[in-house]
């Protein structure tokens, strides 16, 4: 039997169809490292498990009983990996013939990197352009917001999503598309993982901000493509945007102490602001959708609030 040298670590929930597709796209080609398949199905209510274990008896699925989110889902594939190198792998992606074996073979050809992430794609073929630099407190202050309309807050956000990138070269980046990437099992397990605090959103950030502060480097290989459904994923569930913020406050309280979470209770606040006047201005003449509007706003609010 031939030493496992690739884990791939999917995660599913309720992507039942996306999920088979994903296992297709692995199974079709023989990969020239070889490679094990642990899928952690996160308590679907769609019968992904099942189906999971039905097509592919080969993969080692665990079943958990509820909805334990990325970064602790990922982590508990991750434990059990055996190969000397670990991907972490989206339910919603096709890895297309090669891909994650040129993954492998540059981290092993250059051992100054703990990174490599591929080209996402659309089902059309088209370029993705997901990869991000480090957010900044101007990038918190500017993205989705008002300020991104105008100089310097349009700086601010085309700095951070890399709009000077085309996506269609390979480059070392700050933080390439959490979808999918390949990284040595031993340096996930010294860095400990994914943050769990950082249940849903900005584990990803975190970890290659980590992984830079250690001097490591992180490479965009775009010769490897990787056909994504963008937010198949997450695009289901309710509670995602107040996840988002719940999580962003924790990041950047991680990373700059205090004055990072008062910075994006602030900034929330402008937000809050921001949309609450848009949704009296698009609504001026419709006062009973104003008042519905405003007051799911204030829900959202409430519930931020006691997260």
């Amino acid at each position: 039997m031939s030493t496992v040298e690739l884990s791939v670590v999917v995660l599913s929930w309720n992507t039942k169809d996306l999920t088979l597709a994903c296992l297709r796209a692995l199974f079709a080609e023989t990969p020239a490292h070889a490679r094990e398949v642990i899928v952690v199905d996160n308590g679907s209510a769609d019968g992904s498990a099942d189906a999971i274990a039905a097509a592919f008896p080969q993969v080692r699925l665990l079943r958990n009983p509820d909805n334990r989110l990325y970064a602790a889902g990922n982590n508990q594939g991750a434990a059990l990996a055996k190969g000397e190198f670990v991907c972490t792998l989206n339910s919603d992606t096709e890895v297309r013939a090669g891909a994650l074996d040129r993954l492998v073979d540059f981290l092993r050809a250059h051992p100054d990197y703990g990174i490599a992430a591929p080209r996402l794609s659309d089902p059309d073929g088209s370029v993705q352009h997901a990869c991000q630099r480090f957010p900044t407190l101007g990038t918190a202050l500017c993205f989705d917001s008002f300020w991104s309309t105008f100089w310097p807050g349009s700086r601010s956000v085309a700095r951070y999503l890399m709009r000077d990138f085309d996506h269609v070269h390979s480059c070392d980046v700050d933080q390439p598309p959490g979808a999918c990437w390949v990284l040595r099992t031993a340096e996930w397990r010294q860095l400990g993982g994914f943050d769990e605090v950082l249940s849903l959103f900005y584990n990803d950030v975190d970890l290659c901000l980590r992984l830079r502060r250690a001097g490591r480097r992180i490479r965009y290989v775009a010769e490897a493509e990787v056909m994504h459904h963008r937010g198949a994923s997450t695009k289901n569930f309710a509670r995602m945007l107040v996840l988002w913020h719940k999580n962003r406050s924790a990041y950047y309280g991680k990373h700059w102490g205090l004055l990072g979470r008062l910075w994006i209770r602030g900034c929330v606040r402008l937000r809050i602001w921001e949309e609450w006047w848009k949704i009296g201005r698009r609504n001026r003449h419709d006062p009973g959708r104003k008042k519905a509007e405003r007051d799911h706003l204030a829900n959202a609010v409430k519930e931020l609030r006691a997260s």
